[in-house]
């Protein structure tokens, strides 16, 4: 069968990172990316396994405004080896990453890095963690307001709460930890300081329901859950998913997070990301795409959630330009790439599952909002286009399906017209987020998404100090590991300097 290319783009090659011309075509139902190194040869990876899917996120693509201040001076950068971040960028950073250690307590076989296998121990100072969050708050026209502490392992750093506490005076709003939650099971106190230092939410690994999908931290979660919701600390669930090892489980997960869904706030899917020169076959064993996973959802659930269910990542925008619209200021917006994530809200109504897309006509209602948007650009009166749209919000609901006890229409009204951002909360301790974000490795390397990327990491380097994730991580040798290593110290001198053996970090579960 003939190939369709829908989309043409750049990539580069797994081998010598040359950038190189590449594809985007369709064959059976499924989207792939091939590319031609003159040096290495041909490649083709799978990219999005539906196309139908494909076609669905395609038609929410928007772009962002970028930055007004991009960190790289150059007039001419190339992506993706000048970030730091160019102007080529088109996104302001939503969330970022700050990697306070490289040091963990566990040796996970698909992680990409840790400081036993690097050599040397990344730590970055308070006042550097400081200088980052200067910069990142220093970003025109938009400020990054919401963070995530990383790692390696957050948790053990014992300045952590120092490092939270920074956050919140530089004017961080939203403070995330990701974490394998070892600690806070161990220690009941922990999660106390964290959320009395201002931490929002924990980002917590969670690879499955049982003890051979998940080894890591399954005894432990029970017990790291219990100690949040004394204090209501929301959790994200946070899978990382490869075929083969626990996609069968994909379903038992959100069972899972369903059942908590009193401290578990969201499930965020990270189909895994096949870094390092891994063989074709073992790509073949463990590449999972987005729509394999909701698919795997859809099977599950028996159809209480499906692929019609989720929208991608810059369906937010509408709402956003709507908002910019009203204020005539510049808002946080998700302008990611179409293809990097999906994601929807499911309901708790009396123990059924109902995605917010049953009882919302979430196409028509964004369609209206932009088009509400574009008439206040023309000089129409925001105040008309406010009342028009508290009269047309319940067309676009249909309140007999809606969960019990639950008004979407005046959360939406509160939220988009009177800027009442505690409606939000609302919606979100009454549903349960289930996102998928599907971070990038070689072979199916689009330098199209990385320049919407808007999740980035921060670095204390000065000439690389804001860095996209699919770049920071992919391209290890140029940046997180050349960042890295620079700002670190061996182990050996490390241990010296602490009196501790890197070893005495390794979690030994007792029997």
């Amino acid at each position: 069968m003939e190939k369709n290319i829908i989309d043409t783009t750049t990539s580069v090659c797994p081998h010598c990172l040359r950038i190189i011309p590449a594809e985007i075509y369709e064959e059976n139902d499924k989207v792939w990316i091939r590319k031609r190194c003159l040096k290495h040869g041909n490649f083709e990876e799978i990219y999005w396994s539906s196309y139908d899917l494909y076609k669905k996120a395609k038609r929410f693509a928007k772009d962002g405004n970028g930055l007004e201040n991009p960190n790289n001076p150059k007039k001419n950068p190339v992506c993706p080896f000048d970030c730091g971040i160019c102007s080529l960028h088109k996104s302001h950073t939503a969330l970022a990453n700050i990697a306070v250690t490289n040091r963990c307590d566990l040796s996970c076989w698909y992680c990409f890095f840790y400081a036993k296998k690097a050599g040397y121990i990344y730590e970055p100072t308070l006042g550097q963690i400081r200088e980052m969050f200067h910069k990142l708050r220093s970003e025109k026209p938009v400020p990054c307001n919401a963070i995530q502490l990383t790692g390696g392992e957050p948790m053990l750093r014992d300045d952590i709460i120092d490092i939270i506490k920074i956050a919140r005076e530089e004017g961080i709003d939203h403070v995330q930890v990701n974490t394998n939650g070892i600690r806070l099971a161990q220690d009941p106190e922990l999660a106390v300081k964290l959320r009395e230092a201002g931490v929002n939410t924990l980002y917590m690994s969670f690879d499955g329901v049982t003890p051979k999908t998940n080894p890591k931290n399954h005894w432990e979660v029970p017990l790291a859950m219990k100690n949040c919701t004394r204090v209501n600390l929301g959790i994200v669930l946070v899978p990382t998913v490869i075929k083969t090892v626990n996609d069968h489980e994909i379903g038992d997960i959100l069972k899972f997070g369903f059942k908590n869904n009193n401290i578990i706030r969201g499930i965020n899917y990270q189909p895994v990301s096949l870094v390092g020169k891994m063989p074709r076959t073992e790509r073949q064993r463990f590449r999972i795409t987005i729509p394999d996973v909701i698919q795997k959802l859809s099977e599950h659930t028996k159809d209480q959630i499906s692929k019609d269910d989720f929208f991608p990542v810059p369906t937010a925008m509408s709402f956003t330009n709507f908002v910019e619209a009203l204020t005539r200021k510049p808002e946080y917006s998700l302008s990611s790439h179409f293809a990097c994530g999906m994601a929807t809200y499911v309901f708790n109504d009396n123990g059924k599952m109902i995605p917010i897309s049953r009882f919302l006509d979430i196409e028509g209602f964004l369609e209206y909002l932009e088009e509400k948007a574009d008439d206040i650009r023309e000089g129409k009166s925001k105040y008309v286009a406010g009342m028009r749209l508290l009269f047309r919000l319940g067309s676009f609901i249909d309140s007999e399906k809606q969960p019990s006890g639950f008004s979407m229409k005046k959360i939406l009204y509160n939220a988009l017209v009177r800027h009442n951002y505690n409606a939000l909360g609302e919606f979100h301790h009454k549903s349960l987020f289930i996102g998928m974000m599907h971070f990038q490795d070689l072979y199916n390397y689009d330098i199209e998404r990385v320049k919407r990327c808007c999740i980035h990491y921060a670095t204390p380097d000065p000439d690389m100090p804001i860095v996209p994730f699919c770049t920071f991580n992919v391209m290890p040798e140029l940046y997180r590991d050349k960042i890295q290593k620079k700002f670190s110290i061996p182990i050996e001198k490390w241990e010296e300097k602490t009196g501790r053996k890197l070893s005495d970090d390794f979690y030994k579960r007792k029997a």
